[in-house]
């Protein structure tokens, strides 16, 4: 039976590692913050001593950090998950984080014949409860297809994108367009209320309309503004503009307006000048 290693237990993460051990597959969870454990006591997963034991016990280690640096302090080092990892295994890191940190973990996991697959999520908490979170998972096809039944435990649907690296792309480049959208759906509903429309019921027929999307229904849920949002998740959002500015100044490309519309988001959320 295949065995899986889970370190990440957050909002997103925890939810994810109960849903792979309620499907009965043999689970090891580790984390700095024991009572993050915690609400794994009445279950069946058992936990490690170290990011390297769980390597040790895990046929696919999944990774649910925050971001680079904490995926390269778990995976890496004498103490980290490939420390202890075998032969056939696969490194999984569902964390949003540029793709060339992932092609650093392949190039140290290929000496110990590890497979490192990226599977960046979409949906938050509740979607990982449900079992529908979005997968976007880059990586070989023999590697990808072992983890698809563990994968299928909370997403649907699961998207396998093309070779390392093209699953924490395409995070990127939707969230990039999820930014971008805040800004547009901001100023829309603004510009309406200036015009002497009402901006819940703008909000009301735009979501019933063909220019509805997943940011404006954000926006207006917070009364139109995007302070609610910029404090939530603006310092991620932040973050993850700037990975994907890097990948294109990279590849000697550019965007004519979406990089443009995000970082007004950014702006009107106080977090660029």
């Amino acid at each position: 039976m295949t065995t899986v290693g889970f370190i990440g237990l957050g909002s997103q993460g925890g939810p994810m590692a109960r849903r792979i051990v309620e499907a009965g597959i043999d689970t090891v969870l580790w984390a700095r913050r024991p009572q993050t454990l915690e609400p794994f006591a009445d279950t069946a997963a058992k936990t490690a001593g170290s990011p390297a034991e769980l390597g040790a016990a895990g046929d696919i280690v999944c990774l649910c950090v925050v971001g680079d640096d904490d995926v390269r302090s778990v995976a890496t080092g004498p103490d980290g998950v490939l420390a202890g990892m075998r032969e056939g295994t696969v490194l999984v890191v569902h964390s949003t984080v540029h793709p060339d940190t992932c092609a650093g973990l392949a190039a140290e996991a290929a000496g110990r014949r590890v497979s490192v697959v990226d599977a960046p999520v979409s949906g938050g908490g509740r979607a990982a409860q449900a079992g529908a979170l979005l997968v976007m998972v880059g990586g070989d096809d023999e590697p990808v297809t072992e983890c698809l039944p563990v994968f299928g435990t909370y997403g649907d649907p699961v998207v396998h994108l093309g070779p390392l690296g093209s699953g924490q792309v395409t995070k990127l480049l939707n969230n990039l367009l999820f930014t971008a959208n805040l800004a547009t759906s901001a100023d829309t509903l603004a510009l309406g209320r200036s015009l002497g429309v009402d901006a819940e019921r703008l909000a009301q027929v735009i979501t019933a309309g063909s220019a509805n999307s997943f940011a404006l229904e954000r926006v207006a849920s917070a009364g139109g503004s995007l302070d609610r949002i910029a404090g939530h998740a603006g310092n991620v959002l932040l973050k993850d503009v700037g990975l994907i500015d890097g990948i294109v100044s990279g590849a000697h490309v550019h965007s004519a307006v979406v990089q443009a519309t995000a970082h007004a988001t950014l702006r009107l959320m106080g977090l660029e000048r």
